[in-house]
């Protein structure tokens, strides 16, 4: 993979966090990549549910240009259903050069560190896995049990990078849009790509 990706895949599931899913899709279409999008089931309860109707997956790209005013076009991103496990992103010949689930719910954590590929969001980070591709999985659960915190660390052995969704606070955010904002440039930063979503830390 290049040091910048242009094509990443992005999952978006059932754990509480749309606004970091919305927030890191608007950062990476504004940066220029082209973006598969993957949500679930319970993604996209998730997403009307927590930032209202006009959310809908299959409204994101009017959406991020009210709210984020980033202009879509229309071959910027592409929309799959996750039962459609024989889309182009499922294959190792994909050109996707990166994936990112964002917010990951535990039930797909466990598919992804079992190798479960149960559905796109699942076998799409089986693919980056294999193809030794990043892979930034964006868990957001608590407290934790035994059994999560082992998958976490079967993610991480197999080749995942674990982001937690824990923003900081040294840049006194004042808003969740600011909380959202540090989420996403910490995403956007891992995957070789240059943020200005939040100020870095200077000591």
């Amino acid at each position: 993979m290049s040091d910048k990706p242009s094509r990443v895949a992005l999952g978006i599931t059932g754990a509480s966090g749309a606004l970091y899913a919305v927030r890191t899709l608007a950062a990476l279409l504004a940066a220029g990549v082209r973006v598969d999008l993957v949500v679930s089931d319970f993604g996209r309860r998730l997403l009307t549910d927590e930032l209202g109707p006009d959310a809908a997956a299959d409204r994101l790209g009017s959406y991020l240009t009210a709210r984020y005013g980033v202009a879509i076009a229309p071959e910027a991103f592409v929309l799959h259903r996750n039962r459609d496990v024989g889309a182009e992103i499922a294959s190792g010949t994909s050109p996707c050069e990166a994936m990112v689930i964002v917010p990951c719910s535990m039930k797909t954590l466990a598919g992804v560190a079992h190798g479960l590929s149960r559905n796109l969001i699942e076998r799409a980070a089986d693919v980056a896995l294999k193809e030794r591709r990043p892979l930034i999985v964006v868990p957001r659960e608590t407290p934790m049990s035994l059994p999560q915190l082992r998958n976490m660390v079967l993610c991480a052995e197999a080749g995942a990078q674990l982001l937690p969704a824990m923003p900081a606070f040294y840049q006194r955010p004042a808003t969740l849009d600011d909380l959202a904002d540090f989420m996403a440039g910490k995403i956007v930063s891992c995957l070789g790509l240059d943020q200005e979503l939040f100020p870095a830390w200077t000591g």
